[in-house]
């Protein structure tokens, strides 16, 4: 049975309110992810709560990571919800919340590049403007305010497919997708590791972090029937068995990619002293193409044609990550 709903959890974005917005179906609710030869326990909220007493955790990334963050705090609310909320700003993509009772701080920082990130035209199409990255810089946003947070949950994706300028050093070293014929072309798997690296290099210089850093893995889109924006959707209600559905192309290659860099970085964090751990939840969420929105995170009548088959349905499968962080959590405190 699912830990909440959306009228005991007033957290859930109305992008991800799917019982809100009428979807029919409830099964996408009750499956449950069993890891091979063991049981994934319940997520158990004061027990949670006792093991972050005291602590603070940051999300730092896009809006999968403010998902994932969203979905821990109706699964806290089944115990507290938090009292206080504390800001060092009035953009509601950088927030923080203090649970008095436990002395425990929760923090967004919205960095979908993880870098210093420059929009061209901050008046254009969302998915598809020219942006310039700094890859050798990490967002001042999240990096300015780290270096004290007990728990750091890294993310990043989806952003990396669009049109993107790459710099280093302050100088184009060249671009994915940006259309000039003076300007080398390069991946986007070029930028994304190289953000990455930046990103696990700038917590192990800070001198005072020591914390633990949690690299979340890339979460697969489910678009079937065509692509996001020509009319893909995801209709599925079930999840599919092992091997109908699996990561490829695009996103294979962005999970292998920050998957190697973390262990670059795990290795590094040995002789500093800091511990860097692989939530991995990517193979779980591949054999979920039924737990989307599709078009129910808005009214029928809104007349919004594209589906999203990326973020996911609270409550849903995404509550699964959190069950995987307790139990992480717990391995810390052993």
């Amino acid at each position: 049975m699912p830990y909440y709903n959306n009228a005991t959890c007033r957290e859930i974005f109305d992008q991800q309110n799917c019982l809100k917005f009428g979807r029919p179906d409830t099964d996408f609710m009750k499956w449950k992810w069993k890891p091979d030869k063991c049981e994934l326990p319940r997520f158990d909220a004061e027990q949670f709560l006792e093991l972050v007493r005291g602590k603070s955790m940051a999300f730092v990334g896009d809006s999968l990571g403010r998902n994932q963050m969203q979905s821990l705090q109706c699964l806290l609310a089944r115990v507290v919800y938090p009292e206080d909320i504390i800001s060092y700003t009035k953009d509601k993509r950088f927030k923080r919340w203090f649970y008095v009772n436990y002395n425990f701080t929760l923090a967004s920082s919205w960095a979908p590049h993880l870098v210093r990130t420059i929009d061209t035209d901050p008046n254009g199409p969302t998915n598809n403007r020219l942006l310039n990255l700094y890859l050798d810089e990490a967002e001042d946003a999240w990096a300015a305010q780290i270096e004290t947070y007990d728990y750091v949950i890294i993310s990043a994706g989806r952003w990396f497919y669009g049109p993107q300028v790459f710099y280093e050093n302050g100088k184009v070293v060249g671009c994915h997708r940006c259309l000039k014929n003076t300007i080398k072309n390069l991946t986007m798997f070029y930028g994304y590791r190289k953000a990455f690296r930046t990103s696990f290099k700038t917590l192990l210089s800070l001198a005072r972090f020591s914390g633990v850093t949690f690299l979340r893995t890339l979460s697969p889109a489910h678009f079937e029937n065509g692509e996001w924006n020509k009319g893909g959707n995801c209709v599925r209600t079930q999840p599919v068995s092992n091997g109908e559905m699996k990561l490829e192309g695009g996103d294979l290659e962005l999970y292998l990619t920050q998957v190697e860099e973390f262990r670059r970085a795990k290795r590094e964090g040995k002789r500093r002293g800091l511990d860097f751990r692989l939530l991995d939840i990517s193979a779980a969420m591949v054999v979920r193409p039924d737990g989307h929105p599709n078009h129910y995170g808005h009214w029928p009548h809104e007349n919004v044609t594209i589906a999203d088959c990326v973020h996911w349905c609270l409550p849903g499968p995404i509550d699964t990550w959190n069950e995987l962080l307790l139990q992480m959590l717990k391995r810390e405190r052993h």
